[in-house]
């Protein structure tokens, strides 16, 4: 097994491993080039299916695939597994982006493009490249890594302007109650920053939110 640390491992006269971060990146776009519009969808991996949200997921994820949209995922199992397998059943591309782990991560069945990733940062920036917006169902710490990378890219400029939709008011109206009595009222962000996020519950309105994004 190779090393889990892999980017403390970086040594002089370990150059070479740089081929290997460019052949990641080469093989995520060759393969991903052509798949047409795409959302990116995160949540836990802990979801089990016979939880609401799983089956919510399938259910926003199939209404994409039948609008048209590809559906990425981490490829991973609880909402991953779901948003794959609500695109692949209802004919769309479900793509599953698994990261090599030594531990937690098992690829789930449903997606029906496949890439491995050695390093997190590459995985990245095919979630970020290829969607024309974040999903993000209730999640641990992996999902709001996602979620405020995101946020961070479209207030810096890195990226255009796109949808970043919280599903479930419920979970997530007290993230944002809170961006707004701290980040806004302590002035460390604009009240444009806090427009960037939205809360949704209904799976037509999210759906119908990105696709006033793009023509299809």
């Amino acid at each position: 097994m190779e090393k889990q640390f892999l980017i403390d491992d970086f040594k002089i006269g370990e150059s070479w491993r740089l081929f290997k971060i460019i052949g990641e990146f080469v093989d995520g776009v060759e393969c991903l080039h052509d798949i047409g519009p795409a959302v990116s969808i995160f949540g836990s991996a802990r979801t089990k299916p016979d939880e609401p949200v799983y089956k919510k997921t399938e259910e926003i994820a199939a209404l994409f695939a039948k609008n048209k949209f590809a559906v990425i995922t981490g490829g991973g199992g609880g909402v991953m597994e779901a948003a794959n397998k609500g695109a692949a059943e209802a004919g769309g591309t479900s793509v599953g982006l698994n990261i090599i782990l030594p531990f937690e991560q098992e690829p789930n069945k449903y997606s029906n493009i496949n890439l491995d990733f050695n390093y997190f940062f590459i995985r990245k920036v095919m979630f970020v490249k290829y969607a024309f917006a974040y999903i993000i169902m209730p999640g641990g710490f992996g999902t709001l890594d996602e979620l405020f990378e995101s946020v961070t890219l479209v207030q810096t400029q890195r990226i255009k302007p796109f949808p970043i939709i919280l599903v479930d008011s419920d979970y997530w109206s007290g993230l944002k109650e809170w961006i707004t009595s701290r980040l806004l009222k302590e002035n460390r962000i604009s009240h444009k920053d806090v427009d960037i996020l939205q809360v949704m519950d209904d799976p037509e309105e999210i759906v119908n939110t990105v696709k006033k994004m793009v023509i299809i």
